[in-house]
């Protein structure tokens, strides 16, 4: 009763997040996770389990196909006692040296340097072996190596010269992200507008881990800042102006399969910056659904072939999408009403230049230096980072409370 009294207390508290600033504090931590009775007792049970499958094993008495079986998920379950076993060691000696430290003398100064400097080492391997044991117990997601589409649109706003000067830097960010991580892209559209702006743009980016990395900047995200070229500049005030970012992942050609009977192709001329043709020829492909009216072009090339191809991918992508969130739907349903729905309407980071401030409104994260976020360096993976294990947390909390 107490165990569930605490976990509600904490979802509320979560809930609240945004406006307390709290959320971070309270479990940035892996250790405050691996504390929760509930943690406890799935680690338990995957122990006892790894003993009784031993047994089974050693007694003999066990058909060809079923010890194929046993052998296949001990090894599962191996994994994760092995991972438990190096946190806990790891939480032994750091408890050791804490004692050491806390019966030091004062006088003895050499002894306490050495202590403290073990102590910080300690407390980092203790961490860092905390954290992969959360990812060992949460199950992984069969999307997370996938390629992904991702796409940056313009808000539609007053002054819509800011949020398309904004989807530009974005896009560069993302760019230098890309590079930071050493993976490839493909350039499948690239709308500019006016002032230097960019009303839409799609890539493919490929490469390690993608969509593990990416999956959590799809939605709104704000800008507030004095703007310096456009027509908003001649007002010189702070004004505030949204683009959206769509993330993808890029279903495999066993994962959707179109029909060519439910598919129209289209071609017609591609068009640059201020309506002006791009070539003479009708290069550029818009592939339509028929039965649901999904969409998706591509103008990028100067081969018809190549702008065939790069649409029919993208539209897999966004019917993968559609059929993945219909099949979801129900479930995400009751945990809306408790976290909300962060779908793409609602703002996920605001970036305000005139503070020098960027802050992920899911996990209550600020971090200053503008100018070093937008380059897509560490300061973006950083916080990409921290998404993550805010996700595992999450999902590892759901995994204990479905078995409990």
């Amino acid at each position: 009763m107490v165990s569930q009294l605490l976990t509600r207390v904490m979802a509320a508290l979560c809930r609240l997040a945004p406006h307390l600033q709290i959320c971070r504090s309270i479990w940035h931590k892996p250790d405050d996770l691996l504390k929760n009775e509930l943690v406890q007792r799935h680690i338990k049970r995957v122990i006892d389990e790894q003993k009784c499958i031993s047994s089974r094993l050693d007694g003999g008495q066990v058909t060809e196909s079923d010890r194929r079986a046993l052998n296949l998920r001990l090894a599962e379950v191996c994994k994760l006692v092995k991972a438990f076993e190096r946190a806990q060691l790891a939480f032994r000696e750091l408890t050791e040296i804490q004692t050491l430290l806390h019966n030091s003398r004062a006088e003895d100064q050499q002894m306490l340097v050495l202590l403290r400097e073990e102590h910080e080492e300690l407390s980092r391997r203790a961490e860092k072996l905390n954290k992969e044991l959360i990812e060992t117990l949460v199950p992984a997601d069969d999307l997370d190596s996938r390629s992904v589409i991702l796409e940056v649109a313009a808000g539609r706003t007053t002054g819509g010269d800011i949020c398309q000067q904004f989807t530009r830097e974005m896009f560069d960010m993302y760019q230098g992200f890309i590079s930071y991580k050493h993976w490839d892209f493909e350039l499948f559209n690239y709308t500019p507008a006016d002032y230097g702006g960019l009303h839409h743009a799609a890539v493919r980016i490929s490469g390690g881990s993608v969509y593990r990395w990416l999956r959590f900047e799809g939605g709104t995200h704000r800008v507030q800042r004095i703007p310096e070229v456009g027509l908003s500049s001649r007002m010189q005030r702070i004004h505030t102006g949204t683009m959206t970012v769509i993330v993808l992942p890029q279903p495999r050609d066993v994962d959707i399969h179109i029909a060519s009977k439910d598919l129209r192709i289209d071609t017609f001329r591609s068009r640059g910056a201020g309506g002006q043709s791009v070539n003479t020829t009708d290069s550029a492909v818009r592939a339509v659904h028929l039965p649901t009216g999904t969409v998706a072009e591509c103008q990028q090339f100067r081969s018809q072939l190549q702008n065939r191809d790069a649409a029919l991918r993208v539209l897999r992508a966004r019917l993968y999408q559609s059929i993945m969130g219909r099949q979801t739907a129900q479930t995400h349903a009751a945990r809306r009403q408790q976290v909300g729905t962060r779908s793409q309407s609602e703002r996920i980071r605001t970036y305000n230049f005139s503070q020098d401030r960027v802050t992920d409104h899911r996990i209550g994260y600020v971090t200053r230096d503008i100018k070093e976020f937008m380059r897509g360096g560490e300061a973006l993976e950083e916080v990409l980072r921290l998404l993550q294990e805010n996700h595992e947390r999450e999902a590892l909390l759901k995994l204990v409370q479905n078995i409990s």
